[in-house]
């Protein structure tokens, strides 16, 4: 089964978060902020992750700390769900509408973190959170998860649609990547022999 489990606790956060890569979009989370709520219940729905997760988080300085370590735990659940990645099909894309807005995915299970953003935001809160706590989301979970994560905005005027067209697209993109390749069960899909 491809699971795990994360704990994490800091002077700023305390996590607990469990993830199957291969479930039905099953979520429960309480991050203490809603916007995140939201954002990563549609991660998992979209993605077909189970997730459950729990942080919390000294949000009563803001949601800094709790969007960027719940970014953290995330990546290491899903590098450790992927083990050594035998029979991924390693690469997936999306392009997402969410109603005006329309978001560009693609990533790489490479081994190796990297995020390319290229997103403009144009309000700097959605309710309570900051809208540019969604970039130290990405960063955090594709530098753990060793994965290469491209997020472009190609359209779109609303903040809100804009950040959830991103996870949205983000997690149908890694469903993509994540999936088993039938015709490669059982193999690295890298010339090197491994993903580092």
């Amino acid at each position: 089964m491809r699971q795990s489990e994360i704990r994490r606790k800091t002077a700023e956060t305390d996590i607990e978060l469990r993830l199957s890569l291969d479930g039905t979009g099953i979520s429960d989370i309480g991050t203490g902020c809603g916007f995140l709520d939201h954002m990563l219940t549609l991660f998992a729905k979209h993605g077909r992750f189970d997730l459950f997760l729990r942080c919390k988080g000294d949000t009563d300085v803001d949601f800094h700390h709790t969007t960027e370590d719940i970014g953290i735990c995330l990546g290491d659940a899903m590098r450790t769900a992927l083990g050594d990645m035998r029979g991924v099909t390693r690469y997936g894309h999306c392009i997402l509408p969410m109603d005006e807005a329309l978001i560009l995915t693609a990533a790489d299970l490479s081994g190796r973190g990297k995020l390319v953003y290229r997103m403009k935001i144009p309000t700097e809160k959605v309710g309570v959170f900051d809208t540019e706590l969604a970039e130290e989301f990405f960063e955090a979970f594709a530098r753990r998860a060793g994965i290469t994560l491209h997020i472009r905005q190609l359209a779109g005027k609303n903040s809100h649609h804009i950040i959830e067209g991103a996870f949205k697209s983000t997690a149908r993109t890694l469903r993509a990547a994540v999936r088993i390749d039938p015709d490669s069960a059982g193999e690295i899909p890298s010339t090197k022999g491994l993903l580092v």
